[in-house]
């Protein structure tokens, strides 16, 4: 049985949560890197540069854009992992 005075019912959608319940997250901060390449770039050798980033660097695809002259510009990003101090 819950204590006098306290919250039994969800809140309607959209509303606040009290401020004793006010839950924090951590938002994920990554590094980017742009990366073009001009045109007459094959898609095998560009698929070739990503790999090697992938796997060697840990990039991942933010955005890629292929432009109407050919040329490619690619963002890729990957996580930034803080250490957090233990005691």
């Amino acid at each position: 049985m819950p204590p006098p005075g306290a919250r039994t019912e969800t809140p309607p959608y959209g509303a606040q949560p009290p401020a004793d319940q006010v839950i924090m997250v951590a938002m994920v901060e990554y590094t980017y890197f742009v990366l073009s390449l001009p045109r007459g770039t094959t898609r095998d050798t560009a698929r070739q540069i990503l790999t090697e980033h992938a796997e060697r660097g840990g990039w991942e695809i933010d955005r890629l854009r292929l432009y109407p002259d050919g040329s490619r510009r690619i963002q890729l990003r990957r996580k930034v992992i803080r250490q957090v101090r233990t005691f």
